[in-house]
């Protein structure tokens, strides 16, 4: 049994191993808050307090309350649903209406493959970027969201093969459930969700530029440090629920009450879930399904400029961990090192080892057309994998191998492979080269078009130093620095992006035609890939 005082002293390290503005943290065993901890300021610059009352964004930890609320309309229709008969037939029909057609013509997706993340659509908020905007631009769901969808035409992996987070799957949710049911989401959420777990202050408060004062988030480090974030977003569905720590113990509260019972919505939620091939699929209906030597957890965590919030729930233990940040840190290793002290779960431990020279160096994946970028870890025995949308350390078990939790991989001469088992993918690498004849190359400079997502790429600069912009419907977007990786291969840093984090830089495979000349490119990032741009 976990105990209050060991609970309070594992709790109150946090703060300062995460240092910022202010934070909370609370911890629930058995359905009871056994520790709880506040600290630091929620604005900074009027002196007020953080406060376990203070409602602040809880971003993409909205998406299961999204899930809960379609799970309840399913299980308990309105009287409008009921008398239009098949209520199944009702959600497909209207998500058919809000994905373009080429999307449901062939290819069988459903709202399963989009709240198991398994849709293959691209992330909207990673094709922003593509669309012209900046960092701190306004983005509005009524007037900017179904210009994005009229632009959302195909799929970067066949729907229920692979898993790859998308805000837009939860964003078409949304929008179906209100087309469905005819009513407002705010209304819904209040009166099936929000109301009935206990939380009296949250609320759905898409609009990111009217959360309620004192709330303050703030951007850098103790090192830079820190400033109000910006932002001007709205988001609904993929987001938007504001919610305090108090409302969110009862959260976890109502999560314990609802997995005692067999046939709740949660507890059916909670059992495993697969891929299209039967292997097992770690992310359903809005939660991330983590085990710590056996035990299993459902939680979530989410991110908005200057914010930061995670949760995770061990549900045979009965024990809860909920992390809110009013800066941005690690708020997932913050709640994981939480959950496995509580546990009595230390880290697996590695002998020192030193990694195969060959891992340094960039590759190319040939299937998503993705660069990834391995260098030596900050300790020896690490090394660093950059893949996604930020680097990885991954651990060595001998000289050319190496894991981290769910992910694994070997180095063989300049074939680099890794299986990233949550993502239900093995890539194999190849190593690129540089060449000085392709780093001058005066023909990449130009503009290039993309016609499926409406975008027109600029290429300036000389000697290779490369800059690269967007422009699109929602703007034009500032020159970022481009990196040459090898071969044809450039990356386009994005180090800050609408969304927080960024996407992560974007990968640029340049074609040639039959004379040498470039004739245009295939762009990508982790979160939207396989997209094609000729030069004009």
């Amino acid at each position: 049994m976990t105990d209050h005082q060991t609970a309070q002293k594992i709790i109150d390290t946090i703060p300062l191993r995460y240092r910022g503005p202010g934070g909370a943290i609370a911890v629930v065993k058995d359905g009871e808050v056994i520790a709880q901890r506040v600290w630091g300021y929620a604005d900074v610059d009027k002196r007020i307090p953080f406060t376990a009352e203070m409602q602040m964004p809880i971003c993409s930890i909205s998406k299961q309350f999204f899930c809960a609320l379609l799970l309840d309309l399913k299980r308990n229709p309105t009287p409008a649903m009921l008398a239009k008969g098949d209520i199944e037939a009702q959600f497909t029909e209207k998500l058919r209406e809000v994905l373009h057609p080429d999307l449901t013509r062939d290819s069988g997706i459903t709202l399963e493959n989009l709240v198991d993340m398994q849709s293959g659509l691209r992330d909207y908020w990673a094709m922003t970027a593509l669309w012209g905007t900046k960092p701190d631009d306004e983005f509005l769901v009524a007037r900017d969201c179904p210009p994005m969808l009229d632009r959302t035409k195909s799929f970067h992996f066949k729907p229920g093969t692979e898993y790859s987070y998308c805000n837009v799957n939860f964003h078409v949710v949304a929008r179906v459930i209100e087309r469905v049911t005819g009513e407002p989401l705010d209304k819904l959420l209040q009166e099936r969700v929000l109301g009935p777990a206990g939380m009296k202050t949250a609320y759905l408060g898409p609009d990111n530029s009217k959360l309620p004062a004192p709330c303050v988030g703030y951007e850098g480090t103790e090192a830079t440090g820190f400033i109000p974030a910006v932002n001007l977003m709205e988001w609904s569905g993929d987001a938007g629920i504001v919610a305090s720590l108090t409302d969110m113990i009862a959260w976890e509260k109502h999560l314990d009450r609802l997995y005692a019972e067999s046939d709740s919505w949660y507890r059916q939620v909670s059992k495993p879930n697969t891929f299209a091939d039967g292997n097992p699929a770690f992310y359903h209906y809005g939660l991330i399904r983590r085990a710590y030597d056996g035990i299993q957890t459902l939680g979530h965590a989410g991110a908005l400029p200057g914010f930061r919030s995670a949760r995770s729930h061990a549900m045979e233990d009965r024990l809860s961990v909920v992390v809110f940040f009013n800066y941005e840190p690690d708020m997932v290793a913050a709640a994981e090192d939480v959950m496995m002290a509580l546990l009595n779960k230390p880290k697996k431990e590695y002998s020192p080892v030193e990694p195969d020279p060959a891992w340094v160096g960039n590759y190319l994946d040939q299937e998503t057309q993705l660069s990834i970028t391995v260098s030596k870890g900050s300790a020896t025995g690490e090394i660093s994998v950059s893949y996604d949308s930020g680097p990885e350390t991954l651990k060595l078990t001998d000289p050319s191998h190496a894991e981290a939790p769910g992910l694994y991989a070997s180095i063989d001469g300049d074939i680099f492979r890794m299986h990233r088992i949550a993502e239900n993918r093995k890539l194999e690498a190849r190593g690129i080269t540089p060449r000085d004849s392709s780093f001058l190359d005066t023909s990449l400079q130009g503009d290039y078009k993309s016609e499926e997502v409406e975008s027109v790429f600029h290429c300036t600069g000389e000697a290779g130093m490369l800059y690269g912009a967007f422009d699109g419907y929602l703007g034009n977007s500032s020159f970022t620095g481009m990196v040459y990786l090898g071969d044809d291969v450039w990356r386009l840093t994005c180090p800050r992006g609408l969304d927080s984090p960024a996407p992560g830089d974007w990968t640029m495979v340049f074609h040639r035609d039959e004379s040498g000349a470039i004739i245009g490119f295939k762009i990508g990032c982790w979160l939207a890939r396989g997209i094609d741009y000729v030069k004009v």
